[in-house]
């Protein structure tokens, strides 16, 4: 199947006891045993629900996995993925990561015995000096949150194979709609939900894809046990916004193409990220390994006084955490999803204060464009 109609055709399409071509919401906590241990598939909704399975059934089919496994949110699937480590273990991060990532490994993980380090994942060199003997993991976001790098997939897939070393993979913003990073060799593929895959700012949620039938066994057993789950209610609204992925994406980027463009001839804006455009350092990378570049812009307004005040007069972009929804939203990512980081380690990444990130909606182009322009137009007087 292609991708847009296995989003419509993956994994459990029909609900097999009614025939309903949308699975309903089973809102239930407990089911009839005909017989002790003796059930349909079910036993209790922590442990598996029709609802839910539908939908790690498609996310299995969308990323070319083994199984899928939902999440109450994005970061309760990648404790529960980092739940696979044990204490003693090392795992390398992405060195320009989400900061609830950074958070999660530099407060939570820690105190658990699991050491990180960050490295820049593009780079081979500062890769191999972050190794470890105790090393078991390594944790890639690409393209990353809010800097847009982009890392060669199937190199680290190699790379980490060698090492003996678990490869888990951010696609939150690449979405399985455009990299199927479990195709390209990675072993774990993680998803805040939340973002593209639901896509219209209504629910939380979080997936993870394995790559095999041992992970999967291990990955259910940590789910199952810590109980993070997502309810049924949210994962039919997932499946739901699913099913329209592929043409939202592609209006995303659409209209992220001529922002970037725009942006990056204007002579107010310091600097602009995105995939798509051929300045771009891994722009020739991005084209291959993934069927598009996405809808996230980060460009910089040169200071925090500059971008505050863009902000505020700005009319379609809505001021909001979050990203990967039909609206546009905006935000200034070292106040908000990056203010974890201490400010010593955003500036020596890029993360400036006057860094701005674009959620691209699916509004007209030529709407979003007059938008900034008169924004920007200010800035100059």
């Amino acid at each position: 199947m292609k991708p847009r109609t296995k989003l419509i055709h993956g994994g459990i399409p029909i609900d097999p006891h009614t025939g309903a071509v949308s699975v309903p919401i089973y809102q239930v906590s407990t089911y009839k045993q005909d017989g002790v241990g003796v059930h349909k598939g079910y036993e209790y909704s922590r442990t598996g629900n029709p609802t839910r399975h539908a939908l790690e059934r498609l996310i299995a089919d969308l990323e070319e996995g083994s199984a899928g496994f939902a999440f109450a949110s994005g970061m309760a699937a990648i404790h529960a993925v980092f739940g696979l480590l044990r204490s003693g273990d090392h795992v390398i991060i992405t060195d320009d990561v989400y900061g609830g990532t950074y958070r999660i490994a530099t407060k939570v993980l820690a105190r658990q015995g699991i050491e990180s380090t960050f490295a820049d994942t593009t780079d081979p060199a500062e890769l191999a000096a972050a190794l470890r003997p105790n090393t078991k993991a390594l944790f890639v976001e690409t393209p990353t949150n809010p800097l847009l790098k982009v890392t060669d997939i199937a190199e680290l897939a190699r790379w980490a194979k060698a090492a003996g070393l678990l490869f888990i993979v951010d696609n939150t913003f690449g979405t399985p709609y455009w990299q199927t990073p479990i195709a390209l060799g990675a072993d774990i593929v993680v998803h805040s939900a939340t973002k593209y895959l639901g896509g219209h700012s209504d629910v939380v949620a979080g997936l993870a894809v394995v790559s095999s039938e041992e992970l999967a066994e291990r990955l259910h057993f940590t789910q199952n046990a810590t109980g993070g789950v997502l309810g049924p209610q949210d994962s039919w609204l997932l499946m739901r916004g699913l099913k329209t992925l592929g043409l939202r994406m592609e209006a995303h980027e659409h209209n992220a193409r001529r922002i970037a463009a725009y942006l990056d001839g204007h002579s107010e804006v310091v600097a602009v990220y995105y995939p798509g455009l051929a300045s771009h350092p891994q722009h020739e990378l991005a084209g291959r390994q993934a069927r598009g570049y996405g809808g996230i812009i980060s460009f910089d307004a040169g200071s925090e006084e500059r971008a505050v005040a863009l902000l505020g007069r700005l009319k379609y972009f809505t001021l909001a955490e979050s990203l990967g929804a039909v609206e546009s939203l905006i935000s200034l990512p070292a106040k908000m999803t990056h203010a974890s980081i201490p400010k010593e380690r955003r500036d020596a990444l890029g993360i400036t204060d006057g860094l701005i990130r674009l959620s691209i909606g699916i509004e007209d182009a030529e709407d979003l464009l007059e938008d900034l322009e008169q924004a920007l137009k200010i800035e100059e007087e």
